[in-house]
């Protein structure tokens, strides 16, 4: 029986005044159609600041400053593990684009709990609403 992979994601917190960046994965992949904080797997060679900025050009065509790691969520799914690295994010230029994404928005707080998020985000989300993120 071969091992369960595991993974190492990244996420970013990039905020514009009281609203956080979101975006939609596209409908065909795994956990398709759900919300997300944006980001995604490290890659052989980077580190996991770097892997962030990557994604974000890849995805939103956005550039950003990645700043402290504000917490690491580990989850188990059927097939796969993962270690969620999630990051202060300083939003520095480029008006976000859905390239690697179906759409994005900017939400408040209070809206993240009428979008749908993999259960690995779930424990972000808590974090947030306690304003234990800062």
């Amino acid at each position: 029986m071969n091992p369960i992979p595991h993974y190492q994601v990244t996420a970013g917190l990039i905020r514009d005044g009281d609203r956080l960046l979101i975006s939609q994965r596209k409908p065909d992949g795994l956990h398709g159609g759900l919300w997300e904080f944006p980001g995604g797997k490290l890659e052989d060679g980077e580190t996991l600041q770097e892997c962030l900025k990557r994604e974000l050009i890849e995805e939103l065509a956005i550039l950003v400053e990645v700043g402290e790691e504000t917490c690491e969520v580990n989850h188990a799914y059927s097939h796969y593990r993962i270690t969620l690295h999630v990051f202060q994010c300083r939003y520095l230029n480029g008006p976000p684009q859905a390239l690697g994404c179906t759409q994005w928005k900017w939400v408040r707080l209070q809206q993240l709990e009428d979008y749908n998020f993999p259960e690995a985000d779930r424990p972000v989300i808590e974090m947030l609403m306690n304003g234990k993120d800062r």
